[in-house]
């Protein structure tokens, strides 16, 4: 191996790294909030978005809001959604997707014929020491709420989340009428 092919892939394997290890960070740091519907990963998006918040303004249901600089000046003003206090209602049209001029938030490519998947968002579960068919009393509030077929299955009177359809959106935990919610959201980038 000459000196120049030496240099060539010292430096091509300091630069993959140096790009894992950022990459890495803006993933660790994600656990804090959950990106709008078919968001690219962590750190490509935060390159793409312009931080126009067009999105955030055509959200029908203002689920989506601006990250404040507290946050850090990377991800200031990126769009997230509040979706511990609301629910994504995963529009048919995507408005806020349709909107993301620099594609940051983008559709996947599908072949001719094939529906779009529908996006994953972020984790939910029921907590079992909260949710009152567990309990005892029945409740049912959520039944009905998901709007994934299959997602949501009850069983024996309780609910269960089944996480490999469940898309986050967190209907679910918006129809729950305890306090706190027994229906928990977390980032997708948690315990990754």
């Amino acid at each position: 191996m000459d000196r120049r092919s030496f240099f060539r892939r010292t430096v091509s394997k300091a630069a993959q790294t140096v790009v894992r290890e950022v990459d890495d960070k803006v993933r660790a740091d994600a656990v804090h909030w959950i990106r709008p519907p078919y968001a690219l990963d962590e750190l490509e998006f935060l390159l793409a978005c312009t931080r126009c918040g067009e999105c955030v303004s055509i959200c029908p249901y203002k689920v989506i809001f601006p990250l404040e600089s507290r946050l850090g000046a990377k991800v200031v003003n990126t769009p997230a959604l509040d979706l511990l206090n609301m629910a994504c209602h995963l529009c048919e049209d995507w408005p806020c997707v349709n909107v993301c001029e620099t594609a940051a938030l983008k559709i996947p490519d599908v072949e001719e014929g094939h529906n779009i998947p529908l996006p994953f968002l972020a984790k939910a579960g029921i907590n079992t020491s909260s949710c009152l068919p567990y309990s005892g009393p029945e409740c049912g509030a959520c039944q009905g709420s998901c709007p994934v077929p299959g997602a949501m299955i009850w069983e024996l009177e309780k609910p269960r989340i089944d996480s490999t359809l469940c898309t986050g959106c967190a209907m679910c935990r918006q129809a729950c009428i305890v306090e706190p919610k027994a229906v928990f959201i977390s980032s997708v980038y948690k315990d990754a």
